[in-house]
């Protein structure tokens, strides 16, 4: 079986979304905002790429590539010069994602929520920044589908 059929929610981010990532600390002041077009691909079947572009007001812009690669078990991992860590789908609407920073040591752990609506047609993500057990920073992501 193939990645499309072990992990079908998955399979329903295919495509292109836009959304909004607002980055607040951990008392809720707002410390970032920027836009992001993201696009979701499952490649042969075996391989979850996800390609980030962020703009800024400012005029910054980032573009980082996350490939992933199943695991087994309903489950991937990503490995990357960034970053490293798994996901998986806790339900039909959910998916779960633990992960590091390299740069920032084993301290620093982000816990990610991403939740697809029926029509899926949007998404609503929540990462949490947990460092030395307490939350340091949250970020709360809202996207639409636009291809």
């Amino acid at each position: 079986m193939g990645l499309r059929a072990e992990m079908p929610l998955l399979a329903r981010h295919e495509g292109e979304w836009d959304g909004t990532y607002v980055h607040v600390d951990a008392d809720g002041t707002v410390v970032d905002r920027h836009r992001a077009q993201l696009t979701c691909a499952i490649v042969d079947d075996a391989v979850y790429h996800q390609t980030n572009r962020y703009t800024w007001d400012d005029g910054r812009a980032e573009v980082h590539e996350f490939p992933g690669t199943y695991l087994g078990g309903g489950r991937c991992g990503f490995d990357t010069d960034r970053l490293r860590g798994e996901f998986w789908e806790l339900d039909e609407s959910s998916i779960y994602l633990s992960w590091q920073f390299k740069a920032e040591g084993e301290d620093l752990r982000l816990f990610e929520l991403i939740v697809l609506s029926d029509d899926g047609d949007t998404r609503s993500r929540v990462w949490q920044w947990i460092k030395g057990g307490e939350v340091v920073r949250r970020t709360l992501i809202n996207e639409r589908r636009v291809g």
